[in-house]
């Protein structure tokens, strides 16, 4: 066997042990958190202690069931934000052209959304007509519930993609592993109007963000009849930060996520299990470890995370602004410098695009990543530094994003070519300016 050879099956054995590594840890990482961040005092010594008493049936033993009351508060909330995104009214949205030519259609409705969850969740919590206290206490159960029905989610949309593609951009790597981490399908539909990844990254799986974060605030307020100062600047720095997603949503369907991973159990199980668990964990954190910040504390750390929840939008907004106006607009009050990259497309056809290199974007290729991470910092520095696992998700985040900037710079230097070069010359840093 030649070299070339070798490495290239030696490559794709460590992305399959990774792929199954991740399908196989995944789930019992998200109980074992919830278990840490409410029943072992978010001492990862406590746990790892019970689990080398006990082993395997330590694991088993703190696994909760999934409940009928954990059913039924998955299955309402699924289906309300179900119809949300079918019923609310929005405008007509086309999302950047596939690469067998297709162009999504989007109804931007996600701000709608997002404002009659929140004021239908606090309206039955106000009105007693359901406390949310109740998915607190039932957490474990949700989540377990969330890991065993997301995995079959994951193996219909496999059969789906094979059976019933929506779209010409599907198909199969000849390799059922990859296939299922990684899906069949770039836009999967039910019928003509409802989006499958749609549902399931935003209206699920960001939705319960918000929602989860407004629960853990009023389970401390129920058990301790006020909410703390460090829950009050957690709570704000992410509302703020999903608020503005929302905001954005349509700018959102043009990025990596949507436009170019594919429906398989990295994004859908990951939006529907992983967001809900993890991303929100510093809030679970701080329901039974409230911190008096004081005043100053407090609005220093709010004002800092709201900075960076800014700037990680105005990243955002000026990427797309230069887009929509083709370059004919001024960032930060001047005009733009850009690069006119010209591309094939898979069917042969000669396309242009171009590449900002101004603004925030002209200090590295993935600058918004920076105040992304930095927001998740400052939205968990509340908790303080007792315990290392509230900060678990700034650090998967910064190896997530640090993942993604490679995966992107990689297809933009395949797509793109030369172009690609000049513009990596324009802007040597991958993120950090001046760093890497």
């Amino acid at each position: 066997m030649a070299e070339s050879d070798k490495g290239t099956v030696h490559s794709m054995l460590v992305t399959l042990a990774s792929m199954i590594s991740l399908l196989a840890l995944c789930p019992p990482f998200v109980i074992l958190l919830w278990y840490t961040m409410v029943h072992a005092d978010g001492s990862i010594a406590l746990t790892w202690e019970h689990l080398k008493q006990n082993g395997f049936q330590g694991l088993t033993d703190i696994w909760p069931s999934p409940s009928l009351i954990a059913w039924k508060i998955i299955f309402c909330y699924g289906l309300f934000e179900a119809v949300l995104q079918l019923a609310l009214p929005g405008k007509r949205v086309e999302g950047p052209i596939s690469p067998n030519g297709n162009i999504p259609v989007y109804k931007a409705n996600g701000m709608q959304a997002y404002a009659v969850t929140l004021v239908a969740y606090l309206g039955l919590w106000w009105f007693r007509i359901f406390n949310p206290v109740v998915v607190y206490d039932h957490l474990g159960e949700i989540f377990s519930a969330l890991i065993v029905g997301s995995l079959v989610f994951c193996i219909l949309l496999h059969i789906k993609g094979h059976l019933a593609p929506s779209s010409t951009d599907s198909g199969s790597s000849g390799n059922l592993i990859i296939d299922f981490y990684w899906g069949m399908e770039l836009y999967p539909r039910i019928g003509e109007n409802f989006d499958i990844k749609v549902f399931t990254n935003c209206r699920f799986g960001m939705m319960s963000w918000a929602v989860l974060a407004l629960t853990y605030c009023i389970k401390q307020y129920e058990e301790n009849g006020r909410v703390s100062d460090s829950m009050l600047v957690n709570t704000i720095l992410m509302l703020a930060y999903v608020s503005k997603f929302f905001w954005w949503e349509s700018g959102y369907w043009s990025t990596m996520d949507i436009a170019h991973d594919r429906a398989g159990f990295y994004i859908c199980w990951g939006c529907l299990v992983w967001v809900p668990s993890i991303y929100t964990s510093p809030g679970m954190y701080l329901v039974n470890h409230p911190v008096n910040l004081g005043l100053s504390a407090a609005l220093s750390i709010l004002a800092a995370g709201l900075l960076c929840i800014y700037i990680n939008y105005e990243c955002d907004w000026q990427r797309q602004y230069f887009r929509r106006t083709g370059g004919k607009c001024t960032i930060w009050g001047r005009t733009p410098t850009k690069i006119v990259a010209s591309y094939r497309t898979s069917k042969g056809e000669t396309k242009t695009s171009l590449l900002l290199t101004s603004g925030w974007w002209g200090l590295s290729r993935h600058f918004h990543y920076v105040p992304e991470i930095l927001a998740a910092f400052f939205w968990t520095a509340p908790a303080l530094f007792n315990h290392f696992l509230p900060y678990f998700y700034v650090v998967f985040l910064t190896i997530l994003l640090t993942d993604r900037a490679k995966r992107d710079d990689d297809r933009c230097s395949s797509k793109y070519g030369k172009y690609w070069k000049l513009y990596c010359q324009k802007v040597p840093y991958r993120i950090v300016p001046g760093l890497y």
